[in-house]
């Protein structure tokens, strides 16, 4: 990931998708280094752009000064776009595109905890404030922390795992856990995958409540794209993918049980989304130029003029 550290994944894709150009008005959900809102502000396009990391808000600075007024930076989670919005007078864009995830560039810095990669303090907050990685796996009991690696790491030897954290209590750094990790599961060099890996993925989705930012980002982009706009999610794992999938499948209404409805019964809502696209993986150019798109999928789908489902804030 490290090697190509700023490369969007599957821009081209995203581009098709959308095809921005000018006057339209789109946001970037996560402004991370700027890739997707660069390639945006170049087709003309206006960008509102979130992100909880005041890191990437500050590094962002220079491109708010090349783009002169189109490019509006949101230091803000993603899930809140709607109040943010509005707050400054739009209620309705035409297209939100959604990049799922740590960022490159946080998995780089390591001072921020994110990756075992390098040794440093074990922090994972992507918004650099509330509870730390540290935090969590020092205070919670057993089953607390293996509930977390069962769910969000899909750690099938989660109750190994946390029993071997809370016996080498306290930890502060990235390297403590992921020793601790690996003498649980058992580590050779040669292995392909670092036993540690799951462990980190999901104690960052918990500290960073992934998963349901995601699930209130998507209802919020359905509350703010105008008939005809597009949403497109790109995620990074199974987890996030599976929301994005389920969201626009029950938004689409595909799969939806077909009944004569008995006198008086009310139907179900209207299609929030059409055409929605199955799941694009990236090319094997793409993969060998920026190992970080091996595991990214991107789905897409078109609003249609059926009333939001839900209000999201």
């Amino acid at each position: 990931m490290s090697d190509a550290p700023h490369i969007p994944v599957l821009l081209d894709e995203v581009v098709e998708a959308i095809r921005p150009a000018a006057g339209m008005t789109i946001v970037d959900a996560t402004f991370g280094a700027g890739g997707y809102s660069t390639a945006l502000l170049e087709a003309g396009a206006v960008v509102h752009a979130f992100d909880r990391d005041p890191d990437a808000i500050a590094a962002g600075a220079a491109l708010v000064a090349r783009y002169e007024g189109r490019l509006v930076l949101h230091p803000a989670r993603f899930s809140q776009m709607r109040a943010e919005l509005a707050a400054i007078g739009i209620t309705e864009v035409d297209a939100v595109v959604m990049d799922i995830g740590v960022s490159s560039m946080q998995l780089d810095q390591g001072d921020r905890g994110f990756a075992f990669m390098h040794d440093g303090p074990l922090d994972m907050r992507m918004s650099q404030s509330g509870e730390s990685a540290a935090d969590f796996l020092n205070t919670a009991d057993e089953e607390a922390i293996a509930n977390v690696l069962y769910r969000f790491g899909e750690e099938r030897q989660s109750r190994r795992v946390a029993r071997a954290i809370v016996a080498a209590r306290p930890l502060a750094t990235t390297g403590e856990l992921a020793r601790v990790v690996r003498r649980a599961l058992g580590h050779k060099p040669h292995d392909k995958k670092d036993p540690a890996t799951r462990t980190f993925q999901a104690v960052r989705i918990h500290v960073n409540d992934e998963l349901g930012e995601l699930e209130a980002g998507l209802a919020a982009a359905e509350a703010l794209l105008r008939e005809g706009g597009v949403l497109a999610v790109v995620s990074f794992h199974s987890l996030e993918d599976r929301i994005a999938k389920h969201f626009l499948r029950e938004a689409s209404g595909a799969g939806r049980a077909v009944s004569r409805h008995l006198p008086g019964e009310i139907a179900g809502p209207a299609p929030t989304f059409t055409r929605v696209s199955k799941g694009i993986r990236p090319t094997e150019a793409e993969t060998l130029r920026n190992p970080r798109a091996r595991s990214s999928t991107l789905r897409h789908a078109i609003r249609t003029m059926a009333p939001a489902r839900s209000m999201a804030a």
